[in-house]
């Protein structure tokens, strides 16, 4: 669950982003952008990541941060020139161990060339010295550096890299990433995956963590401050590993309430996603202002906020879902945002049902009866929403009534076949929408261009006979709130930030 950070309708065109034509001379610059139509300057050309080391040392008491990336990449073109998406102040920069020239072009790209020309298939590491202080850094007017009263904390969607570590920062390159942090004594680091040690020197404590299957740079996170962590294994095997700020106040009894159930709601999900796809699951509550949750790999952040009016498994639900339809099936482009929320959104119907307060038919039927033909909620189309309502709640509970449809249309066998069968599909990689619609049909058996195009991009209400498929039974006036709708509801709030 995120927040809509910026519009960029002001950027340039996608088509300057694209690849250089062959017929252009030998070696060439990367482009500055993969050429995402949402995001037209985000993420580079010219280059796939592999994996990204990071050693970096954090002071909370400034805020300030210095570090050492080596970045392992193989060059897709041949290249006179590449970028990095970055904010902080580079000092040095070697590609294949000789010194690159650098230099800072637009909001956020970091221009490496480097002392030879790369050829298309060459093994490519990138050594980046760098400092600064991230809270005093923004990119088209907004940071994703959060400062907390004993550290600070990396985790916003649609980006967060730029600010702590450069990155090729777009879904598409995914990389495995180890993340070593020096800290204060007293003082935690807390990253995705595993930690596989902590060493103490001098008044310093190292956290190292690692991520040994592919993630995308905006699931990638970094917290530090003074926290209660804990650890287990959930009945299925999988180890637990949460973080509580020790500054949470009153909201901390509903926090741990929520995200110590981490393990039996991750053994839960596997019965319709199939097995969890990464080596820990966990997640933290920082001490933040922040109002949303973002489904960081493996270790899930929450605000505070979500826990304010008591325990709420949903959310973790919501977050925990993520892992399968997002982080390990992740999207092509920005505008597939479905596929991430629109599942997880459901896997919250199906929480609901679970718990015996309202079945997914119920709150199908409440929210199409909650939406009249001329709320703006029906303008949105979740299958490509466009940059501004990226996030909207369309997105989600639209998008939800979407998963419904189909369900109700192919049947249950069919249905969970795809649901269990679409992370196994695509494991580790990317895929769109126009994906799922083809591997639905492949497993079902069903033509479904017409279901995807009622609920996913007409602007407009499906007619309740067009919607036949959603057994829409009832009128408005029949249909009753389901009990779980106010934990559903609550982890809305994080639209606004």
């Amino acid at each position: 669950m995120h927040r809509r950070l910026i519009a960029p309708g002001a950027l340039a065109a996608a088509s300057l982003m694209l690849a250089i034509p062959a017929s252009a001379a030998a070696y060439q610059p990367g482009a500055p952008g993969v050429g995402d139509p949402y995001y037209p300057y985000y993420g580079n050309g010219g280059y796939d990541v592999s994996h990204y080391d990071l050693r970096l040392k954090y002071q909370p008491r400034t805020d300030e941060l210095e570090g050492t990336a080596t970045v392992l990449a193989t060059a897709t073109q041949d290249l006179s020139r590449f970028d990095l998406d970055f904010l902080l102040d580079v000092s040095e920069v070697r590609v294949n161990g000789a010194k690159a020239a650098f230099a800072t072009s637009g909001q956020h790209e970091l221009e490496i060339t480097p002392a030879a020309p790369l050829r298309k298939g060459t093994p490519v590491t990138v050594v980046v010295r760098y400092s600064g202080v991230p809270s005093t850094k923004s990119a088209y007017g907004f940071t994703t550096w959060h400062r907390t009263p004993d550290g600070a904390v990396a985790a916003d969607e649609p980006e967060s890299a730029w600010w702590w570590f450069p990155s090729n920062d777009h879904p598409s390159d995914k990389a495995t990433y180890d993340v070593s942090v020096a800290v204060p004594d007293g003082t935690q680091a807390i990253s995705n995956g595993t930690l596989q040690s902590t060493t103490s020197r001098l008044g310093w404590t190292r956290y190292a963590w690692r991520s040994g299957k592919p993630q995308a740079t905006y699931l990638a996170t970094l917290a530090i401050g003074r926290f209660d962590i804990t650890t287990g294994t959930s009945e299925g095997g999988v180890p637990v590993i949460n973080a509580y700020s020790k500054d949470l106040g009153d909201n901390d009894g509903a926090a741990r309430a929520s995200v110590e159930r981490t393990g039996e709601l991750v053994d839960w999900l596997t019965g319709y996603f199939g097995p969890y796809p990464f080596s820990s699951a966990g997640g933290y509550v920082p001490d933040t202002t922040t109002g949303y949750a973002l489904e960081t790999q493996t270790r899930v952040y929450y605000s505070p906020k979500q826990f304010a009016n008591g325990s709420n498994t949903s959310v973790v639900v919501h977050e925990l879902a993520h892992q399968w339809y997002g982080d390990d099936v992740s999207l092509k482009g920005w505008k597939d945002i479905w596929i991430n929320e629109g599942f997880a959104r459901y896997a919250q119907w199906l929480w609901s049902e679970h718990e015996g307060e309202g079945t997914t038919q119920e709150l199908a039927d409440y929210v199409y009866a909650s939406h009249p033909a001329d709320d703006p909620f029906w303008t949105v189309a979740p299958g490509d929403p466009g940059p501004d309502d990226q996030f909207d709640i369309a997105v989600y509970d639209r998008g939800a009534l979407a998963v419904q449809a189909l369900r109700n249309e192919v049947g249950d066998d069919a249905f969970f076949a795809v649901l269990k069968g679409w992370p196994k599909e695509h494991a580790y990689g990317n895929a769109s929408v126009a994906d799922f619609r083809t591997y639905a049909e492949k497993v079902s058996g069903k033509p479904l261009g017409a279901l995807f195009d009622t609920w996913l991009f007409q602007p407009s209400k499906p007619a309740v006979s067009a919607a036949r498929a959603v057994s829409l039974a009832r009128t408005s006036a029949a249909v009753t709130r389901p009990r779980s709708w106010k934990q559903i509801a609550a982890t809305n709030d994080v639209h606004g930030g």
